[in-house]
């Protein structure tokens, strides 16, 4: 039995990354549509110009990328949830690739799941990568879905489908969040007498981009004199009643950070695992965010004031507790003066 499995694990393994392959090479040629069996469906199952009813009874969902740290398969569930709205169905869940995380972020409570969809008949249906600015490529998505009307369908977005806004879904996250039972065993370092500001500096994974200079990685880089102008900038500003503590969350060895040891009570938080460090971020009453999804998804559940990089691959909303800063570490103090 354990051969059959482990066989198994290895031909779906392989099958996934072919498929994967294939998405990659076709996926910005006329050919990409092509090669999904719903493309072909909503031709051959739907006329031209015809209007279908909403099917109440198909769902939408997005696999969180298994291979991805926990700020990438945030975003995946997050397009599920986002797009299962927009495209008038309901949502299904697909859980996180550790169980960890599932509870940490109480993202399934409350949810439908794909495999008890599956139990009781339903279809799986791959939907191919959209863009969401693109009206055509709304307008094919929503053609694939009309065609399977009547049918008891749950329609999945392929891996990584993009999702820009991902404050769109910020209060249905927090709720979940906030209220499911694992807050009970929340364990913070902060002390509440204080205001505590959480700086998150990327470096780990891509610290190698100084070194190879992977566009891909040189995107997401910013040094320290960033995050010590951005501290610096709101150590001036912000008026407060309560003394102020620092914690900086990374990777790497206190050596790394000597430029923040001029800044009064600050605490380096360099081994601290995953888990804690995002609980951290959320909890923090002013958080500074890096180019990195690993604090760009805490700072969706912080109920305090978030300073951000203004140049980044996804959107932030346009409230008073969002302060966004430029390159060099600017950003507009009278925003945060009066806060």
């Amino acid at each position: 039995m354990n051969k059959i499995f482990t066989f198994l694990n290895l031909f779906f393994k392989v099958k996934n990354r072919l498929w994967g392959e294939i998405v990659t090479r076709t996926h910005n040629t006329p050919l990409y549509p092509y090669i999904y069996k719903s493309y072909w469906h909503s031709f051959l199952f739907l006329k031209k110009g015809e209007v279908v009813a909403n099917n109440n009874a198909c769902y939408f969902a997005a696999r969180p990328n298994p291979g991805a740290g926990i700020g990438h398969q945030m975003a995946n569930w997050n397009a599920g949830y986002w797009f299962a709205k927009q495209f008038g169905l309901k949502f299904a869940h697909i859980p996180f690739a550790q169980t960890k995380w599932e509870n940490f972020l109480g993202f399934g409570n409350d949810e439908v799941k794909v495999d008890a969809l599956r139990k009781q008949g339903y279809k799986k249906v791959l939907l191919p990568l959209f863009d969401e600015n693109k009206p055509e490529e709304i307008v094919l998505i929503q053609r694939i879905i009309d065609s399977y009307r009547q049918k008891n369908v749950v329609f999945i977005a392929e891996q990584d489908q993009f999702y820009h806004d991902q404050y769109g879904v910020m209060e249905d996250i927090k709720q979940k969040f906030y209220t499911t039972s694992s807050r009970k065993a929340d364990r913070l370092i902060y002390n509440n007498t204080y205001f505590n500001i959480a700086i998150h500096v990327r470096r780990g994974d891509i610290s190698i981009s100084q070194k190879n200079k992977n566009p891909n990685l040189v995107m997401r880089w910013q040094d320290n004199k960033y995050f010590e102008e951005v501290l610096t900038n709101v150590l001036l500003t912000i008026k407060i009643d309560k003394p102020i503590a620092i914690y900086l969350f990374s990777q790497g060895e206190r050596g790394d950070f000597t430029g923040f040891e001029k800044f009064d009570n600050i605490h380096f938080c360099l081994d601290m695992g995953a888990q804690d460090s995002f609980l951290h971020l959320i909890y923090a009453d002013l958080l500074i965010t890096s180019k990195s999804s690993f604090s760009y998804k805490p700072a969706l559940l912080n109920n305090g004031i978030k300073v951000c990089p203004r140049n980044f691959w996804h959107g932030y909303p346009k409230t008073k507790d969002w302060i966004l800063a430029d390159e060099k570490g600017q950003f507009e103090i009278e925003k945060l003066r009066n806060l």
